[in-house]
């Protein structure tokens, strides 16, 4: 909402915002702002239809290419019930935007084994939607080696069709970079991409948090793979296909693991995966009592739970959830630039500065520059002039001291609050 906000006031990211959301991702925030303001409601709504999108496209592609040896809309409601292993899987969120098209792909990839013919169109879109998910998740370019991997190993792609994909691939990557080139920020969108995967991560919640809702959908997981491996028989399609969710998870535990903004949100990547694979259990077991009380608790006990859980976790996390502000009274009207960790400020006032993302900032502000580069922060700030500067790690202060010529224009009116003068 900060960004989209931020970016409607004629600023571009990169070059007057530093933030490490994908490019695709940030336009669509700016379209929403634009519209309708600052409105939780939007981002919950538009987030569930893609999450019910999600939910469709990927059963009917179990279905249509025979992914399980009976039709079913069992792989739906799972789906659909993994999604409430977290409060913010069904709110917009890049991840969640560039996982669709991740799905568009995976579907693409699945429609290789069963194809006996070169099909370029699907070849090329497989890497177009590729390219678009990392376009909205810039992380997501790791699946790029999945792409390659599967396409080569499981879906026998000729060379002629890995050049058609790579060419997918790289296309929106480009005009997302003609389109900075025109607009003069290029340089600086080069700069940042880099340091999105360099500079030091950060847990928003601590990882065993996630295990009380996340047991029970890893054990049914794990007793999927068993099942699918060693007790079904499978065609060679059906094992094409196996291959394809079992490199797709490992991938996804890699992007997963390099991301630096780690919270339950992230997760999504793995949900169609999970979904198969808890699929591949039910099927099997459906006659028991085991099987039945395990539907029962994953389709209704995870959503309920979910919620419980999470409430409880407020408190407990309170790097994610927004707290008010306290010792911070900010006349109405007037803007603020947070250098630290808590970012809540912004629930009450409007971005002024051009560092959003406080630990890529901070990344980016430790580094040897060069004349130009401080020139380019000194001016950046001025031309912005946020009217408030809270300052809870001394990044400011020591920029101060590294451009002295900020003393001008800021002040100290309290240990870590700055007030433009």
């Amino acid at each position: 909402m900060v960004l989209g906000e931020r970016l409607t006031q004629g600023y571009s990211l990169y070059q007057d915002v530093m933030d490490d959301t994908g490019p695709l991702s940030a336009g669509m925030f700016t379209a929403i702002h634009y519209l309708f303001g600052r409105n939780e409601l939007v981002y919950d709504i538009l987030g569930r239809l893609l999450v019910f999108s999600q939910v469709f496209y990927w059963n009917t592609i179990l279905i249509r290419y025979r992914v399980f040896d009976e039709n079913t809309y069992l792989p739906a409601i799972i789906m659909a019930a993994l999604y409430h292993f977290s409060f913010d899987m069904m709110s917009l969120s890049p991840t969640l935007l560039g996982s669709t098209f991740l799905m568009l792909a995976l579907g693409q990839l699945f429609s290789q084994t069963v194809l006996q013919k070169e099909t370029s169109e699907s070849t090329l879109l497989i890497g177009i939607y590729g390219g678009l998910a990392t376009g909205f998740h810039l992380n997501f370019i790791l699946f790029l080696p999945y792409i390659i991997f599967t396409g080569l190993l499981i879906s026998g792609f000729s060379i002629r069709q890995l050049f058609l994909a790579l060419v997918g691939f790289f296309l929106p990557i480009l005009l997302i970079l003609v389109f900075y080139f025109w607009n003069d920020g290029l340089e600086e969108a080069l700069q940042i991409w880099p340091m999105i995967f360099s500079y030091e991560g950060y847990d928003y919640q601590p990882y065993l948090s996630w295990a009380v809702p996340g047991i029970l959908p890893i054990s049914l997981a794990l007793a999927g793979f068993f099942v699918g491996s060693f007790l079904r028989g499978a065609t060679i399609n059906q094992q094409k296909q196996r291959q394809l969710i079992i490199l797709w998870l490992i991938f996804s535990a890699l992007v997963f693991l390099l991301v630096k903004r780690q919270a339950s949100y992230q997760l999504l990547i793995f949900i169609p995966g999970l979904t198969y694979l808890i699929t591949q259990f039910f099927l099997h077991f459906k006659t028991g009592m085991i099987a039945r009380f395990s539907f029962v608790l994953l389709v209704l006990g995870l959503p309920i739970g979910g919620i419980a859980y999470w409430n409880s976790r407020v408190e407990t996390d309170s790097r994610y959830f927004i707290h008010p502000v306290k010792d911070l009274s900010i006349p109405a009207g007037r803007s603020l630039m947070i250098m630290g960790n808590d970012a809540s400020g912004y629930q009450e006032t409007p971005l002024g500065g051009p560092f959003l993302n406080y630990h890529l900032s901070k990344s980016y502000l430790s580094k040897e520059k060069t004349l130009a580069q401080k020139a380019q922060i000194f001016q950046k700030i001025t031309q912005q002039n946020p009217d408030f500067v809270l300052d809870k790690d001394g990044q400011f202060k020591s920029l101060l001291e590294e451009l002295p010529a900020l003393k001008e224009y800021y002040q100290e009116i309290s240990p870590g609050v700055f007030s433009s003068k």
